[in-house]
């Protein structure tokens, strides 16, 4: 059952407001990066570190104001993977990060030419927990490695949350097999009509002549 929204008005479209600013900080924080010295830059890991905050505060407001949207479903995680690969990118072609780290481009390039077919053949797209945790450890990682000149400890963070990016991929193609396989829409639909004739039949019949009045 849908839940009313608890706001209206600009409030209501604040959190699609604030996945936009994120998405528009991404020039910003290219054009810092690309000015810095090596990949340092206290400047651009700012920006990246307030664009990250507010991917905190969209979904938060969203969910407690019951003002979920498809176009937020789609745009917040977009805006993430957007800034992250860019932020790679970025940080590899300045010596910052090595070869390997363009494995998170490349599997977040694959998810989004994936994901519209398989929406087409009935699969949901859900953002998986794993997948969340693995974005935080990737901002966190990301974000030290642009301001830390001396030792490479942020990198293991980074590794941490390429890592279970990967365990997240495996889990949405396991969730898309299960949902785009032949016979599941029929079951679904199934399931939904046999829901719906249980809640039917353990309604209390009306009285006698009730419809009449």
């Amino acid at each position: 059952m849908a839940v009313a929204p608890t706001v209206s008005g600009l409030r209501a479209q604040l959190p699609n407001a604030l996945t936009l600013t994120r998405l528009l900080a991404i020039p910003a924080y290219a054009a810092l990066l690309l000015r810095s010295e090596h990949g340092y830059s206290w400047y651009a890991a700012t920006v990246f570190g307030l664009a990250g905050v507010t991917d905190q505060i969209d979904g938060f407001l969203a969910r407690r104001w019951h003002v979920e949207s498809a176009f937020g479903r789609i745009a917040d995680p977009l805006a993430d993977r957007l800034l992250i690969d860019v932020a790679v990118l970025l940080l590899w072609h300045a010596g910052r990060l090595p070869w390997a780290a363009l494995v998170i481009p490349a599997r977040d390039v694959f998810v989004m030419g994936a994901t519209p077919l398989l929406v087409g053949r009935g699969y949901r797209f859900e953002v998986n927990s794993v997948g969340k945790l693995a974005t935080w450890l990737l901002y966190l990682g990301i974000g030290l490695v642009m301001v830390v000149h001396h030792g490479d400890w942020p990198r293991p963070i980074f590794w941490s949350g390429l890592a279970l990016a990967l365990i997240s991929l495996l889990l949405y193609a396991r969730k898309a097999r299960r949902e785009t396989a032949p016979g599941a829409r029929q079951r679904g639909g199934e399931e939904g009509a046999a829901a719906t004739d249980a809640v039917e039949g353990a309604a209390p019949a009306a009285p006698h002549g009730a419809a009449e009045r």
